[in-house]
């Protein structure tokens, strides 16, 4: 039985979570509108992936670097203060499973802290998981602490299993082996690489752990950036491309179902049959027939690491 999912790689308005989030609910019902069961959006998609580092200038910088990520954590999302709400109605109300990436702020502890998070949302509007991404890459660790093993879940969803990794997560292998050995369906993978090596990537993964592929970053241009943006000119072209966004579906075993689409801010569909993740397992099961733990052994801690314990009469 084929099930009907959608890519969006449409532009957030960066640094605005209130646009962001507008956005998103607009998306959603599309897609929803579309016959989707299931809707994916890219890496950091509230409000935005913080692009802007990777093009400062590392020293010189810094004051504006300063000024930009305070905004950003102004706009961050607020789970635990319902920051999500929303999103999740939206879900509820048009039935649809929803996969969505963001800068999630810390207002349990630190306050200022923030994460690259992914979280999955039932089609009754329940956050079913939310993974805060392990290694934040290079300079994405001036944006983002690191994130614990409680989000290494793969949940169970009207249209699937589903677990996720935010971008080059997907290049560790022991992470990739903790979501293929709990009977995964479709692997989600929000991020901000693109191109034939990423896709090549997502080919491996599909047919190393015998399941779905679904990967998308943000399409985006340099007159997508805000004008309030600060120094925006300073930094971006208008009628460069940023990212071409680059959404994909690949099948159990590899192979390009869909996409990629490249250099288009829209949504990408596919019909995809969660049967043919048994099948692709028959020949090479990871996880299962084509293991032998009698040699490898892995575990993993998936308790939350919260920073402070207190102990009260």
């Amino acid at each position: 039985m084929n099930t009907k999912i959608a890519i969006s790689q449409k532009p957030p308005a960066l640094l605005d979570l209130e646009t962001s989030i507008s956005r998103a609910v607009d998306t959603i019902h599309e897609v929803a509108q579309a016959g989707a069961q299931l809707v994916v959006f890219p890496e950091a998609f509230l409000p935005g992936y913080p692009t802007w580092i990777w093009r400062l200038k590392p020293g010189g910088d810094m004051g504006l670097g300063n000024t930009i990520h305070s905004q950003l954590r102004n706009n961050a999302v607020d789970i635990e203060n319902g920051g999500l709400e929303p999103i999740c109605s939206a879900a509820a109300e048009h039935n649809i499973v929803v996969v969505i990436g963001m800068n999630e702020i810390d207002s349990t502890y630190s306050g200022s802290t923030l994460f690259n998070t992914v979280v999955v949302i039932s089609n009754d509007g329940t956050i079913l998981n939310r993974h805060r991404k392990l290694m934040p890459t290079n300079p994405e660790r001036m944006v983002w602490g690191f994130g614990d093993g409680s989000g290494l879940q793969v949940v169970d969803t009207p249209v699937g299993r589903i677990g996720c990794l935010i971008c080059w997560e997907s290049y560790m292998p022991l992470a990739r082996y903790a979501l293929f050995s709990q009977d995964i369906d479709i692997y989600v993978a929000p991020t901000w690489d693109s191109g034939d090596t990423w896709v090549a990537s997502m080919n491996h993964i599909a047919r190393e752990g015998g399941c779905w592929v679904l990967s998308t970053a943000t399409a985006l241009q340099g007159k997508d950036i805000p004008e309030s943006f600060p120094e925006r000119d300073q930094l971006f072209q208008p009628d460069e491309w940023i990212n071409p966004g680059g959404a994909v579906v690949i099948k159990p075993f590899g192979g390009v179902t869909a996409g990629p689409l490249n250099n288009e801010k829209g949504v990408l569909y596919a019909d995809i049959d969660i049967a043919a993740v048994r099948d692709a397992r028959k020949a090479l099961d990871v996880a299962g027939h084509y293991n032998r733990p009698d040699i490898f052994h892995l575990e993993i801690d998936r308790r939350v690491m919260p920073p402070s314990r207190f102990i009260d009469d």
